[in-house]
């Protein structure tokens, strides 16, 4: 019986040795650089995986040797659940322990989609559709349906996106983007308007967005979106047409290539402003945010007309006078000639 008990503490004190060792060993490399992480690598944890999955597919991608311990020590912590989908950016150097912390806190690699000014509705979504990394669910779907699904059906898209670059993680809908960007243009607008100057010709900030879509498409000058808007608040306030080419080359649509004719000028559509007095019933393009305060901010004066210089540097010559305005322009088409 002795004997017997003797054997049993013994073998005891060998499990409890080996528990032991078990246990440092597995602190020491719980808190020791992963051997297979040698460079900067990318992982995908998918929706819904469990830990144990993940480990596997760490193991099989050489970057977990003891993914058992590893899935036991989460467990014995508490942390077996709540890790967040998505790709992680694994750098050299990473811990599993720390591995274990960066799968629950959700620093997601991101990726960017880029809105530019003067873009249209229909250039966003091809943007959209050739990121692949965006979910695009809704990219075949008409532009009512979409301005249904971001809450409001009663907008036209036109406009209603803020030009800028977006972060999101992998999977991220199409449509979570736009309502990014819809709800920075809205903070935007509503912004430019609060602070815009008195009296202007403007039913309100709709017709202000309106008005910086024709800036924006008029020049790419910052130094002029303010005398262009002057120009066209003038104008408006005179009961003059806007006479702008680029809303005329917007209600055109495909029948557009490239060259503006005088037919094109007197073939009436809504966005004519040739044949239509005011503004046209949308915007026609992603304002900027300089272009946006330009037209809630112009710099008046007395010009009524601008036209392009020539001198390829995108500026315009504004004139006061119509007989001012001609002679401009036959300067302008002189310097053209001379090209």
């Amino acid at each position: 019986m002795r004997l017997l008990l003797r054997t049993l503490g013994a073998l005891l004190l060998l499990a409890l040795i080996a528990a032991a060792f078990l246990s440092a060993w597995s602190y020491q490399w719980l808190r020791s650089p992963i051997a297979g992480l040698q460079q900067a690598t990318t992982i995908e944890v998918t929706k819904g995986s469990s830990l144990r999955a993940v480990a596997a597919s760490l193991h099989a991608q050489g970057l977990l040797d003891q993914p058992y311990i590893w899935v036991a020590w989460a467990r014995l912590a508490g942390d077996a659940q709540g890790i967040k989908a998505g790709e992680y950016l694994l750098q050299p150097g990473l811990t599993p322990a720390e591995l274990l912390e960066l799968l629950h806190s959700g620093q997601v690699v991101l990726h960017a989609v880029t809105f530019v000014e003067g873009s249209t509705f229909g250039d966003i979504r091809k943007v959209l559709l050739a990121n692949p990394s965006i979910d695009t669910e809704y990219a075949h779907l008409p532009d009512e349906r979409i301005m249904q699904a971001l809450g409001v059906p009663e907008l036209h898209p036109e406009g209603q996106f803020f030009p800028d670059t977006y972060h999101f993680a992998r999977g991220t809908r199409d449509l979570d983007i736009l309502a990014m960007a819809h709800r920075r243009l809205q903070q935007e607008l509503e912004a430019a308007w609060r602070a815009r100057a008195p009296d202007l010709p403007l039913a309100g900030a709709y017709e202000a967005l309106i008005l910086a879509s024709i800036i924006e498409k008029e020049t790419a000058l910052d130094s002029e979106r303010g005398r262009i808007a002057g120009v066209f608040l003038e104008r408006l306030r005179r009961g003059m047409r806007l006479q702008t080419d680029p809303t005329v080359i917007y209600g055109m649509l495909e029948a557009y290539d490239g060259n503006l004719r005088r037919a094109d000028l007197t073939r009436d559509t809504p966005y004519n402003t040739y044949t239509r007095a005011g503004l046209p019933p949308t915007p026609i393009a992603m304002p900027s945010l300089q272009s946006l305060h330009a037209a809630v901010q112009p710099e008046i004066s007395n010009a009524l007309f601008f036209v392009a210089t020539g001198e390829g540097d995108g500026s315009h010559y504004f004139s006061a006078t119509l007989a001012e305005h001609n002679e401009a322009v036959r300067r302008y088409l002189r310097r053209l000639r001379q090209r």
